[in-house]
């Protein structure tokens, strides 16, 4: 029997309730879809070993959904290749179908369109959110409501989110949001407006406009998205009065439940997408960080579950691996107490040691030396070896000349210094990183999927797995051992 995507994921719901508490009606009311992008094993299990490192223990403090009873794990890949990308992936998670890498709510033959277990819920009647810590027209929340062959247009696949009529949308901004091709179009906040949307601005922004507005969408303050349209803040790079993830979600819960429609309950998809972006920067810390703050906004829904326990399902999975993070590397140890030093992501410092040249003071190795105290532990909590100082120290050296080059991942470009600074606390931490490559994956990566109830038959399409370059093993040698205080 061929079921829609909504009753391919009500009917999982409805065998656990079964099995569970025994519902009569044998569905979920309220379903959250959480998406943790390029988020595999080693992410979760490595912020869990994180977290308990930091109680100064050896084994993993278990995060939120971690805890929750049911886990599958799932191969992935796309229709036209055995490593997917995102468009591919989210396509395959929204609708059930796989698809051409790059498409989005199309087949492979890039004509017909399919449609999302979204459209599916907003059919039925239950009120629908879409949300993320980027912008609201990438690849994965786009899945769920755009048809383009290519996640690039961005300003196309914009033009569509207001035709949906969904009740909420949530994310950084807009990444296109005027046509460069059609000066004279309407712009992606106009066209929202003219269907009904209010924009908020900000949590507070929010809290102000949501009791009137029928439709609305989430984006940063003016400010904080002309700084950085692309996404929220990385939590570790985080400052007061930033927009989380956490208060997009607890956003959109009050939103569908205001706009809630005879009592059919809602859809709400969120997406963690700067794991991925972290994983792409080979950034361990700033991954574990990702991937707690985007356990902190799954906790925001359990919240809601404790208050609707037999009507809530709440579904956790990813899309791919990113990165190839791996957990211990050359002796058997595992230092993930080293990452508790770096104070900011690997792009971030790379903007600090910027503004620390232009600061006007002395650019010089004593200074930079201090700086790496305070920002990654170096001399001041970890211990590195002469050839990595020398490797930290040749850095600057060019980075003062001015002939250092930058090293580029997918999303982010970092400087000598500070990409040599994240690397060797990676070293320390005993945690290989693979090399940036982004187009270079390895096949059929497993990612990891959670509910928070025991569904009876298989879960949703997975696809996706995701990597950077693959390296020789890495020699003992090659690695100090981390002593931190």
């Amino acid at each position: 029997m061929n079921y829609s995507p909504l009753k391919r994921l009500l009917l999982a719901a409805a065998l656990c309730l079964v099995a569970l508490t025994g519902l009569a009606q044998g569905k979920a009311k309220y379903v959250f879809y959480f998406i943790g992008d390029g988020m595999g094993v080693n992410q979760v299990n490595g912020t869990e070993t994180y977290l308990a490192a930091l109680e100064g223990r050896i084994g993993t403090t278990p995060l939120c959904f971690a805890d929750f009873p049911a886990s599958a794990l799932v191969t992935t890949y796309s229709g036209t290749n055995g490593v997917t990308d995102s468009a591919a992936a989210g396509t395959a998670l929204a609708t059930g179908h796989k698809t051409k890498n790059g498409a989005l709510g199309l087949l492979a033959d890039l004509a017909t369109p399919i449609y999302s277990v979204a459209v599916s819920a907003k059919e039925n009647g239950a009120a629908v959110g879409v949300a993320t810590s980027v912008s609201i027209d990438h690849a994965t929340p786009a899945a769920f409501y755009a048809h383009v062959g290519y996640r690039g247009e961005y300003y196309k696949i914009g033009t569509q989110l207001p035709k949906t009529g969904f009740d909420y949308f949530g994310g950084s901004d807009f990444l296109k949001p005027t046509d460069k091709d059609n000066p004279g179009a309407p712009d992606l906040y106009a066209q929202c407006e003219e269907a009904g949307y209010v924009i908020a601005r900000g949590y507070k922004d929010f809290k102000k406009k949501m009791r009137k507005a029928e439709k609305i969408i989430l984006f940063q303050t003016e400010t904080a998205a002309k700084e950085n349209p692309t996404a929220l803040p990385f939590a570790i790079d985080r400052k007061k009065g930033d927009l989380t993830l956490q208060d997009i979600t607890r956003a959109g819960i009050g939103q569908l439940s205001k706009s809630e429609r005879d009592g059919k309950g809602f859809f709400f998809m969120v997406e963690g997408g700067k794991i991925d972006w972290a994983c792409h920067s080979n950034d361990a810390a700033t991954v574990f960080h990702e991937v707690k703050d985007f356990d902190e906004a799954i906790r925001v829904a359990y919240e809601f579950y404790c208050q609707h326990p037999d009507e809530t399902l709440i579904v956790v999975t990813a899309d791919h691996e990113t990165g190839g993070i791996a957990l211990g590397c050359g002796p058997y140890e595992l230092h993930t107490d080293a990452f508790k030093y770096q104070r900011m992501s690997t792009e971030a410092y790379s903007r600090h040691l910027s503004a620390l040249r232009q600061s006007g003071k002395a650019f010089t190795w004593e200074l930079v030396e201090r700086d790496l105290a305070e920002n990654w532990g170096f001399g001041n909590g970890v211990t590195i070896n002469d050839k990595q100082l020398s490797r930290l120290k040749k850095a600057f050296d060019a980075l003062a000349a001015g002939t250092a080059e930058q090293s580029k991942s997918l999303y982010a470009s970092a400087d000598a210094l500070a990409d040599n600074a994240r690397t060797i606390l990676a070293e320390c931490a005993l945690v290989l990183q693979r090399l940036r490559a982004p187009l270079c994956h390895r096949r059929r990566q497993r990612t990891l999927q959670r509910t928070y109830r025991q569904h009876g038959n298989s879960p949703p399409h997975r696809q996706g797995g995701r990597l950077g370059n693959e390296i020789e093993p890495a020699s003992p040698k090659r690695f100090a051992s981390a002593k931190t205080t």
